[in-house]
């Protein structure tokens, strides 16, 4: 039958309205109506959910699933938080455009080296445009997949991995792949402005590439050029971008000090579009490249990187001005993902005790797996003093607040947050903690990305709107996942449909099932 009645529920809708008592009937992959509590309705199924709540199905708005949303293990850790739509091509760089010309220099092949221990390699796709990518997801994810257009993966396509400032003729091909690309499904574009090649942009280029996106009416999306003490600076870069071409504005995982932040968030939105996602831990994630390597070195590029880690000139160098200044970090590092036979052991524990095992510094021994591994070692990390629960309790209570996990699933001993982020907002910081009502709980896990991201028929439980809906339990709802255990899967959502298929039903999970992507 295709026609659904969910009765008996809370409806929290996504549009932050107060959570109230309504049905909702679903008629194949669309809401049919929101009806008053017992109304009669013939030829439907009803299902019971009487004292759980019912809301829009979560949007994930910054992840890296670009390769791992075909992994049945993936999709069992999101379709048991609730998450019904995430946005990949984050930061900048996945694997599409991959070529600006026939001959030219391969994109998706760099980003799997110099991301390779954020996104890995995708099972299902070699190289090609942004269509051809997203029919890669086509039907085999219980999560609908959304794409970014990556600025670094343009700009490699156009002018590889010089480091220096694009031609006139150079962004004019950047802004005609991006505009080919959001043509072609994507709902915005991505910046890694920390990361290479798009550290090397000029305002010129950045503008041109903004300026495309305000005609299409879809956002510019960026992990800014830096974040906690640098957030100011790096916030009045996007700003300006946004004054100037008239884009709307999405930071990516916002965090630092929030009597800082606020204040700016508040006074820029008077002016532009502007929102931001967060998630609720004070560690991050990264590749140990990036935390414990200088800049000069050739990050980009791991073959040339590594062969320079074994250069005695080299070296002293990093031991006489570079390793010593990051003595701070080594403590605050723990090994996630160490793709080597004779160091996979380290995955989980601390950089200084995986050192003192060793018998050596932990300079030395970040050194080492790096070598080993090409660069492709990925780490969590604790966020300096300046982020605290209070800072991250603030921004998420934020109006233009959306969730984000910044989920990475490799290696043996991810950040938790890919598993819990979604689930831990609702036990903790619902239920718990009350920084959210439940209904202001939908809008900031549905219904402000759905907004940001032109997903007009998702986040918003109304008639029309696809049927994306979870059903959650309010009294068990809870993420498991830890530092020590991060694979532990959610509790509490009893109920998850995509486009009206079942892809969780009755606290039991569906895997590679169909799904429609745009």
């Amino acid at each position: 039958m295709s026609r659904l009645l969910l009765r008996g529920g809370l409806l929290a809708d996504g549009t932050g309205a107060p959570a109230r008592p309504a049905d909702l009937l679903l008629d194949g992959d669309r809401v049919a109506a929101v009806l008053t509590p017992g109304d009669p309705v013939e030829d439907a199924q009803a299902v019971d959910v009487s004292g759980q709540m019912v809301l829009p199905g979560f949007i994930d708005a910054h992840v890296h699933a670009d390769a791992v949303a075909l992994d049945p293990q993936v999709q069992d850790a999101l379709t048991s938080q609730g998450v019904t739509t995430v946005v990949v091509g984050q930061d900048g760089l996945s694997y599409a455009p991959s070529h600006a010309s026939p001959d030219g220099p391969d994109a998706a092949a760099f980003t799997r080296r110099y991301f390779a221990a954020i996104d890995g390699d995708h099972p299902g796709f070699d190289r090609g445009s942004v269509a051809e990518l997203l029919a890669s997801y086509r039907g085999r994810s219980t999560v609908d997949v959304s794409y970014l257009v990556p600025h670094g993966t343009l700009r490699y396509a156009v002018l590889g991995s010089d480091p220096r400032p694009a031609t006139t003729a150079e962004i004019k091909r950047m802004c005609e792949l991006l505009d080919e690309g959001l043509h072609q499904g994507a709902r915005g574009m991505s910046t890694g402005l920390e990361y290479a090649p798009a550290c090397w942009s000029t305002t010129e280029e950045l503008t041109a590439l903004c300026a495309v996106l305000a005609r299409h009416d879809l956002p510019h999306v960026s992990h800014m050029r830096g974040y906690e003490t640098q957030a100011p600076a790096a916030l009045t870069e996007l700003l300006d971008l946004a004054r100037a071409t008239g884009v709307a504005t999405h930071v990516s995982h916002l965090h630092g000090p929030a009597e800082v932040i606020v204040p700016l968030l508040d006074a820029a939105r008077a002016e532009v579009e502007l929102t931001f996602d967060s998630y609720p831990y004070l560690r991050g994630a990264s590749v140990l490249a990036l935390v414990a390597l200088p800049t000069w070195l050739p990050l980009a590029d791991p073959e040339r990187a590594t062969a320079m880690l074994t250069d005695p000139q080299v070296l002293a160098r990093l031991r006489a001005d570079d390793l010593p200044a990051r003595a701070q970090v080594w403590p605050r590092v723990t090994l996630a993902s160490v793709p080597h036979p004779d160091y996979r052991w380290t995955e989980g524990q601390r950089l200084t005790a995986v050192a003192e095992q060793l018998g050596e510094s932990p300079a030395e021994t970040a050194l080492r797996l790096l070598v080993s591994t090409g660069l492709r070692v990925g780490c969590v990390f604790e966020q300096p003093p300046t982020n605290s629960l209070d800072s991250v309790r603030a921004l998420m209570r934020h109006e233009a607040h959306c969730a984000g996990s910044d989920g990475i699933y490799l290696g043996g001993h991810p950040h938790p947050r890919g598993w819990g982020t979604f689930a831990r907002f609702l036990g903790t910081h619902v239920r718990a903690l009350g920084d959210w009502t439940w209904g202001e709980a939908a809008q900031h896990l549905a219904g402000t990305a759905a907004r940001v991201f032109r997903l007009p028929d998702r986040g918003v439980l109304r008639p029309g709107a696809r049927a994306d809906v979870v059903v959650v339990d309010p009294g068990t709802v809870a993420d498991t996942a830890t530092y020590e255990r991060p694979r532990s899967t959610a509790n509490g959502v009893t109920h998850v449909l995509v486009a009206g298929e079942r892809m969780r039903w009755n606290g039991q999970n569906r895997v590679n099932s169909s799904s429609t992507t745009r």
